[in-house]
């Protein structure tokens, strides 16, 4: 189990100032690109996934999860339109085992590709209030865009994306092309992230699931806080039968809720009320910002419900709805 502790680091609390009040820059070494084509690239995620791909227009993008036969989370990755193809951005590291996946689920009637692009292109994420005035430095202006709108200049992609992870603009970038553009961003006021410690914070701040902490196979999208990834328009896909009755019916039993404590809280802890374990501590940090140690937990009804008192391996949290913050 992982502890916060109460004080960041002098180079961390630069990096929460910019992600906060300016604009941040994360470098995703590990986050790789898949490229879909053929005829029916689309329809193939279609029925693969849990949002309406097949809706998908040129220029715009929607996040979109695979789940197990029992509605797991398998994989969730952004999934973007061009004209004549999809470009998909998995979580890092999951690149090679998602393309494996769609690999292994293609029929000889399908007419559909899967290739690996991450030798060629680089992601990185442009974070902050000031991410979109930032990225006017490169030719790309997505000032008034709405999220999953992208523009592309000199091979570089912008994508904005406010629903998924921090909010902020996807950059998919020319491998050869990634130190001038990190030093144009970092030119025009972008701070490059010293590592990964305030980026956690601000995203637990902000109660954003990520991929190995909410979003996992212990949980379906809807429990992990991504039921906005789940189109209910939309016919069969592994694992829409449960999903789809879970949202009829009204039968999701647990949630992603925010969890706020005196003491340190441990991500993995057992989440208990009434002497019995109803949920589990998935993330957890230390804000800066509110001086009070917040934690992301995935908890049953009816114990999520917002000012529950819960009890976490012996230290009282109350369940708070999310965002903890969003400024």
């Amino acid at each position: 189990m992982s502890t916060p502790t109460e004080h960041l680091s002098t180079p961390a609390m630069t990096d929460m100032d910019a992600l906060r009040t300016g604009a941040a820059l994360l470098s995703k070494p590990d986050a790789g690109v898949l490229i879909l084509t053929d005829n029916d690239r689309a329809d193939f995620l279609h029925r693969m996934s849990t949002n309406d791909i097949n809706g998908l227009r040129s220029g715009h993008a929607v996040t979109t999860v695979v789940t197990s036969p029992t509605a797991r989370n398998l994989f969730v990755f952004t999934v973007l339109a061009r004209p004549d193809d999809l470009l998909l951005l998995p979580a890092a590291g999951r690149a090679a085992a998602l393309a494996k996946h769609l690999r292994g689920q293609i029929f000889f009637m399908d007419a559909v590709k899967v290739a690996d692009a991450g030798a060629d292109l680089r992601r990185l994420r442009l974070m902050g209030p000031e991410a979109t005035a930032v990225l006017t430095a490169l030719g790309l202006d997505l000032r008034d865009a709405a999220d999953g709108a992208w523009v592309e200049a000199d091979g570089i992609i912008a994508l904005r994306q406010t629903q998924f992870d921090i909010p902020g603009i996807e950059l998919i970038v020319p491998a050869a092309a990634v130190g001038d553009v990190t030093a144009r961003l970092t030119a025009a006021g972008a701070h490059l992230l010293t590592g990964a410690e305030a980026y956690h914070v601000r995203r637990v701040e902000l109660g954003r699931p990520a991929p190995g902490a909410e979003i996992t196979e212990d949980f379906n999208p809807l429990e992990s806080g991504l039921a906005w990834a789940c189109a209910d328009n939309k016919g069969c896909y592994t694992g829409q039968e449960i999903i789809a009755r879970q949202l009829t019916y009204d039968k999701v039993t647990k949630t992603l809720v925010g969890l706020v404590a005196d003491r340190p809280l441990a991500a993995g802890a057992e989440v208990t009320a009434e002497e019995r374990t109803v949920g589990s501590v998935t993330s957890a940090v230390f804000s800066p910002h509110l001086q009070r140690y917040l934690a992301l937990a995935v908890i049953k009804r009816p114990y999520n419900a917002d000012a529950t008192v819960v009890d976490v391996d012996g230290t009282p949290a109350v369940v708070t709805a999310l965002p903890f913050s969003e400024g």
